[in-house]
């Protein structure tokens, strides 16, 4: 068959990640077109032999021999799994707390989210470049999961440091913001580290339960501060929380191996994570459609904010975007940022869509009011 001859799916209906898809598209026909992303097939060899496959490309499918060979007889594009990886470069979706932390019991350094980081040390100066395409297609893998994941929502980003302690009267009001947001409809985006990436996706993970839950999780999350000096501690007590009260509301964090000394939060239930902390930290803001609330925080939550603000005075991602910085004397006298954002909107649309509040608790309210800013 000729590549003329091929006839391909449109849109996202060309991936398969699932073998419920796989079985669907195989009653369908050919497999054409098709991208089957890291679904085992070894017990699918029949349909495989029986089933066209030219014109498809099969990315990290475990498959029989037999099966193999005929998928690459057919024409068909085939990447082999890779051995002695700890995490799949092809992967079609996203991950869950579940899954980077999984045997946390033996401790945080026997988890994938640590072998992982530890694999990205060794690798990330080696040269080798079969190591950095690994890293890319990872990436490229999650950014395409991340825009369906996200596909209709109205994403809210959450900036902020990562040292805000558990315990404080910040990361309180963090969480607060997060439950307010998340009750307001949006879908709250975070950095998916610990502080206040933590506090907001606990706050959105909160969001269905009465009021006094967040109070309590608060105050057993407060007897682990922080992740220093032990992530286990750290982890465990987030996910006691999550135990004592299961199904809480959805988030999204957007971590980075690149800071994999800082680990992941478990309250986001959908965690992005990149090698690459460029493209983390460029798509968490382009993905925040409806706007972004920053947090007090140090250089990178300053970096965030003039990051956001580019595009924006630009217009280069279509119209301006609302942007809420939170502590009026933490952004007009510790870091005085507020005053240079004012100066870059002056006499353009984004100047409609800034906001500098004194407390988390007015966030929301400046969020609505510009997004129906011209």
């Amino acid at each position: 068959m000729s590549n003329e001859d091929v006839q391909f799916p449109a849109g996202s209906d060309t991936e398969i990640d699932s073998l419920d898809k796989f079985d669907a598209a195989v009653a369908r026909g050919p497999l054409a077109g098709f991208r089957v992303q890291s679904v085992d097939l070894t017990a699918r060899t029949d349909a495989l032999l029986a089933t066209g496959t030219a014109g498809a490309v099969f990315l990290g499918c475990a498959m029989e021999p037999g099966a193999a060979a005929k998928v690459r007889a057919d024409g068909a594009l085939v990447f082999p799994p890779v051995p002695q990886l700890p995490f799949d470069p092809y992967r079609g979706g996203l991950y869950s707390p579940s899954e980077l932390f999984e045997g946390l019991t033996e401790g945080y350094e026997r988890t994938p989210d640590a072998l992982a980081y530890a694999w990205f040390q060794r690798t990330k100066a080696d040269g080798d470049v079969f190591s950095s395409m690994l890293r890319s297609i990872h990436d490229d893998a999650i950014s395409d999961a991340l825009d369906e994941h996200l596909a209709g929502k109205r994403v809210v980003g959450v900036m902020g440091g990562h040292a805000m302690a558990r315990g404080t009267a910040e990361y309180g009001g963090a969480a607060v913001l997060g439950r307010m947001l998340a009750r307001a409809g949006f879908t709250v985006a975070t950095g998916g580290g610990p502080g206040a990436m933590e506090a907001a996706n606990l706050g959105a993970y909160a969001a269905p339960f009465d009021d006094a839950m967040l109070d309590s999780a608060l105050e057993l999350l407060a007897k682990e501060p922080s992740f220093r000096p032990s992530v286990s501690h750290w982890a465990r007590a987030a996910f006691d929380v999550r135990t004592r009260w299961p199904h809480g509301g959805p988030s999204v964090g957007i971590p980075t191996w690149f800071y994999g000394h800082e680990p992941p939060n478990a309250f986001a239930n959908t965690i992005a994570k990149y090698f690459v902390n460029a493209i983390r930290e460029d798509g968490l803001l382009a993905r925040s459609t409806a706007g972004v609330v920053f947090l007090p925080g140090a250089a990178g939550t300053v970096q965030e904010i003039f990051d956001n603000a580019t595009p924006n005075y630009y217009e280069s991602r279509g119209g301006p975007t609302p942007m809420v910085l939170v502590d009026r004397a933490h952004w007009t006298e510790r870091l005085p940022t507020w005053p240079l954002l004012q100066a870059l909107a002056q006499d353009r649309p984004m100047a409609a869509r800034i906001a500098l509040v004194d407390s988390v608790s007015e966030a929301p309210e400046a969020l609505a009011r510009m997004s129906g800013a011209v």
